[in-house]
């Protein structure tokens, strides 16, 4: 290989990626739009592989010459509908919920981390606390319960919530405090 192809190699290979990266990312754009809201709200492992994947395919697109935009189309609406087939059976069919779907953790409860979920989610009480800091508690004895949700954000409910709602009643049932 010489420096000049090194270096440049034409203004074709410029100009492919251009209209492929531009094809590609108008049709990425247009698929997550019509497999829906789901896909761009906070992701759970589904949806993570569906962006990882995503990216892959796209990175990919833009630098193999042998693949084809058809082709690269097809991974995309292949994703897309794996994603949508995954989301309608999480919500209607119990078993499949039950054995590919996450459920939220309750990490923090009156007054007391619960260190067998802690240890279970690999977390450790700093993070709890950070979060309880982050949503501008100045002390844990300020807070009813920390939950790990499904998306892994941690939820933090004041003890002032507490009474209003029963937002981690079915959380209570499923531990043993």
């Amino acid at each position: 290989m010489d420096d000049t192809t090194f270096l440049w190699n034409g203004i074709q290979p410029i100009l492919r990626i251009v209209i492929v990266g531009i094809t590609a990312y108008v049709a990425i754009v247009l698929i997550l739009r019509i497999s829906g809201k789901r896909t761009l709200a906070s992701m759970s492992a589904f949806d993570f592989i569906i962006a990882v994947a995503v990216g892959a395919v796209f990175g990919r697109t833009l630098t193999t010459k042998n693949l084809s935009i058809s082709e690269a189309l097809t991974a995309f609406i292949l994703l897309a509908v794996l994603q949508f087939v995954f989301a309608y059976l999480e919500g209607r069919s119990k078993a499949f919920k039950k054995i590919f779907s996450t459920s939220p953790t309750l990490l923090f409860y009156d007054g007391k981390f619960i260190q067998k979920n802690l240890h279970k989610e690999r977390l450790d009480e700093s993070k709890v606390i950070g979060a309880a800091r982050k949503k501008g508690f100045g002390s844990m004895d300020d807070v009813a319960a920390v939950i790990l949700e499904i998306d892994a954000t941690l939820s933090v409910i004041g003890k002032s919530n507490e009474g209003e709602s029963s937002t981690f009643s079915e959380l209570l049932e499923r531990e043993d405090l």
